[in-house]
């Protein structure tokens, strides 16, 4: 009773640290006001000159190359190519338009995510529609960032534990520093210019490459921010927009360290949904004897003493497993026995999907992710409040907290020792109202137990935006699009017709978890490097 107590009172100070530290950034870290605008240029429209894929698959897609400006302030410089694609309608006399899919991330390639996603769209979508994806700048084909090459975050993943001792929280802000500083000396000619607000101009000058007047668009997880900014610039060219694992620009934007704060615990309290599920169910989850949670941290000390050597011939430490379990979780009920067939493997020192080092095609993800963010979010610049909020955001969250909040600058939730050391212009970042007057009506996708995008994300957006309508998926995991049957069916039939769903719809149709022996085929194991809309099971 004495340790329980004493847990209760270190969870009641560091939330209290942390509730006041984020009232004070939220008075600190809010960014500057848009900029009075001044009239410029038109900037050239692409030409589009289509024709077969580098790496043609005989998939009926085709691409071309858009050239847009760098620096929209100066909308007839410099410019940068941009890697599109399409696949025209597959029946042209009842085409209805332009369905451009824009993948999560950021750092996903939205060519892959557009070719590899098509089958899984309904014979509607893609009778009626030319499906179109693009790598956005800074992403792929698209001018890839590398800030810190392939051996510098193999040294410094490999370095990381689960269990991060004395000292780490030092380390995790120098190497923040040192992760902003390459960005500057590395790809200085680009990074300032890799924002959303950017991003979203280029999007509609691809619109008026393809001719369309208005666009029909998906956006998954980040894919949904950069929804939210085209339709704040250009809310009259919007003919539908399905915006899946949505953000709230507002706190993403310009509270960060409180937005950061909600994925903590988002991401926390999904693992431990898990590991109580385990506990329930110990027979189906195979690991943890009906204890998971205390195997799980005893799981993370051993690895980070006795690291498996994977097949590559680089450790898998408690660091890789929290790595990976972060992604992972994010596939929701039907994924739960396999994790724990694979928290059980790696009790027993083998290899699994939960032990897969970051490669380098992780890397190049990572890069982009942590830099395009660093544009698009202004953290205060105040070290003594860094340390502070890591700190504080990392001890709140102590199932994956301390190995992702302490670790090397990589996904979305330790963002904070790089972007608020950022030593790079923001000029491409989008500083507006979000509210999108005058647009089309707007569906926005929440998950209730979200781990990536918090589900009152989704709420706030539906809220923020003039003509938004919110429809609640009642599960686990990120997005709600072919996940559900419910939520799809009203998707679908929104993109081809318009009509809406009625106001408050929730869906609860999840896939519940299954014993491993009944299912034919396993599930897709989350890779951070190959964002897809799933299979309608």
């Amino acid at each position: 009773m004495q340790t329980r107590l004493a847990d209760d009172a270190r969870k009641r100070v560091v939330w209290g640290i942390a509730l006041v530290l984020i009232a004070v950034t939220a008075l600190l870290g809010a960014g500057p006001g848009a900029a009075t605008a001044t009239a410029l240029p038109a900037p050239p429209v692409p030409v589009l000159t289509w024709g077969p894929c580098a790496d043609d698959q005989g998939d009926g897609f085709e691409c071309a190359t858009a050239r847009v400006p760098l620096d929209y302030r100066r909308p007839t410089g410099s410019t940068i190519p941009l890697a599109v694609t399409r696949r025209l309608a597959a029946d042209p006399a009842h085409r209805t338009g332009v369905l451009v899919l824009h993948p999560g991330g950021p750092g996903n390639s939205g060519v892959n995510f557009a070719r590899n996603s098509y089958a899984a769209l309904p014979a509607a979508l893609r009778d009626g529609f030319d499906v179109v994806g693009y790598d956005m700048r800074g992403v792929a084909r698209s001018g890839q960032v590398e800030c810190w090459n392939d051996a510098e975050y193999s040294a410094a993943v490999d370095a990381a534990r689960g269990v991060p001792g004395p000292g780490a929280l030092r380390t995790a802000i120098r190497q923040g520093q040192e992760f902003a500083a390459a960005c500057r000396e590395r790809a200085g000619d680009l990074v300032p210019f890799i924002g959303t607000g950017s991003n979203a101009k280029d999007l509609d000058l691809l619109r008026q490459a393809l001719g369309e007047e208005t666009l029909t668009f998906y956006g998954r997880s980040f894919g949904s921010y950069v929804g939210t900014v085209y339709a704040a610039q250009f809310p009259r060219r919007v003919r539908a927009m399905v915006l899946d694992g949505a953000y709230d620009p507002r706190r993403y934007a310009d509270v960060p360290y409180a937005y950061d704060a909600a994925q903590f615990t988002a991401l926390d309290t999904a693992v431990g949904r898990f590991l109580d599920w385990c506990a329930q169910n110990a027979t189906a989850c195979g690991f943890g004897a009906g204890k998971p949670r205390e195997a799980f941290e005893q799981l993370k000390r051993d690895l980070d003493a006795d690291p498996v050597i994977t097949p590559s011939g680089r450790p898998a430490t408690g660091y890789t497993l929290a790595y990976r379990l972060m992604f992972n979780i994010n596939s929701g009920k039907e994924i739960w026995p396999y994790l724990g067939e694979a928290l059980a493997a790696a009790q027993a020192h083998k290899t699994s999907f939960l032990l897969s080092p970051p490669s380098p095609g992780s890397f190049d993800f990572l890069n982009v992710n942590l830099a395009v963010e660093c544009a698009d979010r202004v953290y205060p610049t105040s070290r003594l409040l860094l340390g502070a909020m890591v700190g504080a955001q990392s001890a709140s969250a102590p199932l994956l907290g301390p190995p992702i909040g302490l670790g090397p600058p990589t996904y979305d939730h330790n963002h904070a020792p790089a972007c608020a050391q950022w030593q790079a212009e923001r000029p491409s970042r989008y500083e507006g109202s979000y509210r999108a007057a005058g647009s089309a009506p707007i569906l926005v996708l929440g998950t209730t137990g979200d781990p990536d995008t918090p589900y009152r994300d989704a709420v706030a957006l539906a809220g923020t935006l003039e003509a938004g309508r919110l429809v609640t998926f009642d599960a686990e995991g990120h997005t709600a699009y072919n996940r559900s049957a419910c939520v799809s069916a009203l998707v679908n039939d929104y993109l081809a017709t318009l009509a809406l769903p009625a106001r408050g719809t929730v869906c609860a149709d999840e896939t519940p978890p299954e014993a491993l022996g009944r299912r034919t085929t396993g599930p897709v194991e989350a890779d951070e490097t190959n964002d897809v809309i799933p299979t309608l099971r």
